[in-house]
């Protein structure tokens, strides 16, 4: 298919093709859907914020792709329409509950975009019952992630602040969207780099075979190596059989999160390394194992390019740490930093080909893993420069669960909009996790977190037994 209704198509690329890989599995296609809200304790001109929402659709390909199948082929392909003129509704929740607002906004959420050659997102001008303003987006996953979320939200309050308030610059141009597609495509297609990538992982795979640990301790996997009749088992169950889930969401206060920034800072690590050594602390605590592996989502956004083109990029990959207790909390920070350093370079490569090789290589028992969780650490945030000009404006955001995931426990950490403080938002499978586990998980990782902060010298072990 080299084109569609005169439009040229283009193949979908690794990170969209994953979420077709896991849809397929799910009784409902909203899997895919990503929904928010953002909102703004401000009289919002709605004429005004209308027409910055057209002037952002303009800006941002992505927002104005399509899909079409090609039944000969057997394959998806994407196009961009040169215009988005679609009606954008304006819904008014006052006199309705704040609970009545994101049962309906929840709603939206959940109504998938399966059809071809349709819009891939919706966006409803709102207000909600507390008097704030602004807009709720949903899309689809193959052409939104939260960094692109974030970059149309944000292009779109400056837009409107620009057009309406004095001193208040015009945002820089967005960048292509198809101009960062064809340099996937073409990484993908037997580059050199993609075969320096799947060196380098298939290296890693074949050192050892990793261990399952499970957020309540090893009672899974030994459950699974008595089924199995092997003792020696090494891969237990990362979820249920069942796709129906819900997002708990726990919130660190800003004042915490500024002393967790400090630290960061002084030590030269970013805020994902932290977090992923709280995790992998916790872990190790829980299972008494010193070998700990997570997955980890890489936004692949390192350049202007890739910042601006929008779309989905994310990559998740297994980051293993073997972490004796008697190593400090500094040193194992370090040395999941410069691992990370490390893994950075090569996260273009195709993250299914990963573990299916795995798979093969380890023959793990179908159904079974070695990750009980997953992160993603989003360090984007509306209260950038252009932005806290305008005072002292709240802001609200807030994601909506569209009813499923395909794995275990997802756990996306963002900064809030209103002060900066984190958000820790557990999307899990309600038959495999509930609410009182995860708050339980959450308050251990952030003890771990802010002992290791206190005390970087502290050897893992001693901050394992002081927790």
């Amino acid at each position: 298919m080299k084109t569609r209704k005169g439009y040229k198509t283009y193949p979908l690329t690794v990170a969209q093709k994953f979420h077709n890989y896991y849809a397929q599995y799910c009784p409902g296609k909203e899997i895919l859907n990503v929904g928010t809200s953002l909102t703004i304790e401000f009289e919002l001109n709605l004429d005004e914020l209308r027409k910055a929402i057209y002037k952002a659709y303009d800006r941002c390909e992505s927002m104005r792709a399509r899909l079409a199948y090609d039944k000969k082929e057997k394959e998806w392909y994407q196009y961009i329409v040169e215009k988005e003129d679609r009606e954008i509704e304006f819904v008014d929740f006052t006199g309705k509950t704040m609970e009545e607002a994101e049962s309906q906004m929840t709603a939206w959420t959940r109504v998938p975009f399966d059809k071809e050659d349709a819009p891939m997102n919706r966006v409803v001008i709102i207000r909600t019952p507390d008097n704030f303003e602004g807009m709720f987006i949903v899309g689809d996953h193959r052409f939104l992630d939260a960094q692109s979320l974030i970059g149309f939200l944000k292009d779109v309050i400056e837009l409107y602040c620009n057009a309406n308030f004095e001193n208040i610059p015009y945002p820089a141009d967005m960048r292509s969207y198809t101009e960062q597609v064809e340099k996937d495509l073409a990484y993908e297609a037997g580059s050199k780099a993609q075969a320096r990538d799947r060196a380098f992982f298939r290296r890693l795979i074949e050192e050892s075979e990793p261990i399952y640990n499970g957020i309540e301790g090893p009672e899974k996997l030994e459950a699974a190596r008595k089924a199995a009749g092997n003792p020696n088992l090494k891969a237990g169950p990362t979820g249920s059989d069942s796709f129906a889930a819900a997002i708990d969401i726990f919130h660190l206060e800003e004042e915490p999160t500024r002393r967790l920034m400090s630290f960061c800072e002084q030590q030269h690590v970013s805020l994902q390394c932290l977090l992923i050594m709280g995790i992998r602390t916790c872990l190790q605590k829980l299972n008494n194992c010193d070998d700990v592996s997570m997955q980890v989502a890489y936004a692949r956004r390192a350049t202007l390019q890739e910042k601006k083109s929008g779309g989905t990029r994310i990559h998740c990959f297994p980051f293993r740490t073997v972490l004796s207790e008697e190593k400090t909390f500094l040193q194992g920070i370090h040395e999941i930093r410069d691992k990370q350093n490390e893994v950075f370079r090569y996260v273009n490569f195709n993250p299914a080909e990963y573990l299916s090789y795995r798979g093969e290589y380890y023959q793990t028992p179908r159904g079974l893993g070695y990750e009980t969780i997953s992160l993603t650490y989003q360090p984007a945030t509306l209260r950038e420069k252009g932005l806290t000009d305008l005072g002292g404006i709240r802001y609200k955001t807030k994601r909506y669960c569209n009813g499923y995931y395909s794995d275990g426990l997802y756990l996306t950490v963002m900064h809030r909009a209103e002060d900066n403080g984190l958000d820790f938002s557990f999307e899990h499978q309600t038959k495999a996790y509930t609410r009182e586990q995860l708050e339980y998980f959450y308050y251990y990782i952030c003890k771990i977190m802010f002992k290791g902060a206190e005390s970087p010298n502290l050897k893992i072990g001693d901050i394992i037994k002081l927790i």
